[in-house]
């Protein structure tokens, strides 16, 4: 396996052992954030489209579904507006995701996640200075009800925690590399 330049994020900003419940949460997802950069970072086109039998899942796809996942719970509960590209257009996005990831460079899927990851830290920090966690969110059912934000915040951060245990046993068994943060400058 040929190993890239890891670019991305994996800078853990540890609040107060005290912090409110806003800090706690997003410092929770932001962790689940970093250590996915780390176990996802680095790797070459054939590592990240490495399939781990039963499952066809790989890294690249992974990268490729969070990214989606960031975008979406933006445009569908934090601001309400349609989804930004490369997913709008598409019959079926999440499909789509999965389907187009091993036609991705590691540079193009590692770049798509970024920016993913950086509109949704900047929704998200617009949206609680506007009203915090506790408003409804954007979307609506249709009777009428809508989840508070904490509850999209919460969501976002499973859907990451599922994926880094994902994430961790496919790493592992590519080059053997394990932990549970990614190393932090002294």
């Amino acid at each position: 396996m040929n190993q890239i330049n890891n670019t991305l994020d994996t800078t853990i900003n540890e609040p107060s052992m005290t912090a409110g419940e806003v800090e706690m949460l997003l410092f929770g997802l932001d962790r689940s954030r970093a250590t996915f950069a780390w176990k996802v970072g680095g790797l070459d086109s054939a590592a990240l489209n490495r399939p781990f039998p039963p499952s066809t899942m790989t890294i690249g796809g992974l990268i490729k579904h969070l990214a989606l996942c960031e975008d979406s719970k933006v445009a569908d509960f934090v601001t309400g507006e349609p989804i930004v590209a490369p997913w709008a257009g598409h019959d079926d996005p999440w499909e789509w995701g999965w389907e187009t990831a091993p036609t991705d460079t590691p540079e193009q899927l590692y770049s798509l996640w970024s920016g993913s990851v950086a509109r949704a830290r900047a929704a998200w920090a617009k949206a609680i200075a506007n009203g915090g966690v506790e408003q409804p969110s954007a979307f609506k059912s249709e009777s009428g009800w809508s989840p508070n934000l904490r509850r999209i915040l919460v969501d976002l951060h499973d859907e990451y925690a599922r994926h880094v245990g994902h994430v961790d046993l496919m790493r592992e068994a590519i080059d053997g590399l394990v932990g549970e943060d990614p190393p932090q400058p002294e």
